[in-house]
């Protein structure tokens, strides 16, 4: 079922239905700065992959997942690879019982399937109509989705977040727990109690989550497992490996390939 031609741009003034689509290819590389929306978003990558950056953190979209972006939720978008995505735009008062934060979800075969067909009609056709079902069928199947845990969470304490922007950029150098704790001017104790209240995480188990988005990020640009397993610091490739599929339940060659469920 192809897309319609007018969904290729962005609407050129107000729309009317609850939901308006947008189909896109971004190039490897390209970057959408710190913006906002009125509607809430959902990115459903087709091929390819982005980082989302967000105050809570970032947020990694692989191939046949999704992102809901809430409305008025400021975030700047990454497209790691040639990226094929197309967007879904929920007018706030049609999400209500979508979440209030960003989350990665699952697709399935069913809601990829909806979204093609509702992107099959032009914009004026959406307001009511077939069209209109299907759309309220893709809000009731967001709900329900599973969420999955692609996402990297940011303390919101100023120093305590430099620290940890610096260790996702180039996380291989990640200093000590005793280290860590004197650079935001605190206890190991106060610190370790901190950034777990902040992000969910121990400041071990969040070092090692920034590993592996950073390894996400390297293998979507095309490293090899060899080359992502030097940068990194791991013991060799086959540790990375094993790391890698303990927390995502695949290997890294694998885990670009599309993973739509029934």
């Amino acid at each position: 079922m192809p897309i319609h031609p007018e969904l290729y741009a962005l609407p050129d003034g107000p729309v009317v239905a609850p939901i308006y689509g947008y189909s896109a290819h971004q190039a490897a590389g390209s970057v959408t700065r710190l913006h906002c929306h009125d509607a809430g978003q959902l990115f459903h990558v087709v091929r390819g992959s982005l980082a989302i950056d967000t105050e809570r953190g970032t947020y990694f979209v692989p191939p046949e997942r999704a992102v809901w972006m809430p409305a008025r939720f400021a975030h700047e978008t990454r497209y790691l690879t040639q990226s094929e995505v197309r967007y879904l735009y929920v007018q706030r008062d049609a999400a209500g019982a979508l979440p209030a934060e960003p989350r990665i979800l699952q697709m399935t075969q069913l809601l990829r399937e909806l979204i093609l067909a509702y992107m099959s009609f032009a914009r004026a056709e959406t307001a009511e109509g077939p069209a209109a079902r299907i759309g309220a069928v893709i809000l009731d199947q967001l709900v329900l989705q599973p969420v999955q845990g692609l996402d990297l969470p940011m303390p919101a304490e100023d120093r305590m977040r430099r620290l940890c922007e610096r260790i996702a950029r180039d996380p291989a150098v990640a200093p000590p727990l005793t280290e860590a704790a004197e650079s935001c001017a605190l206890s190991v104790r106060s610190f370790e109690r901190r950034i777990q209240a902040e992000t969910g995480l121990s400041f071990r188990s969040w070092c090692r989550q920034a590993r592996l988005f950073r390894a996400l990020e390297l293998l979507a640009s095309g490293c090899s497992v060899s080359d992502v397993a030097f940068r990194l610091g791991y013991e060799g490739p086959s540790a990375f490996v094993a790391t890698f599929r303990k927390a995502f339940g695949v290997t890294p060659g694998r885990y670009f390939e599309p993973s739509l469920t029934s």
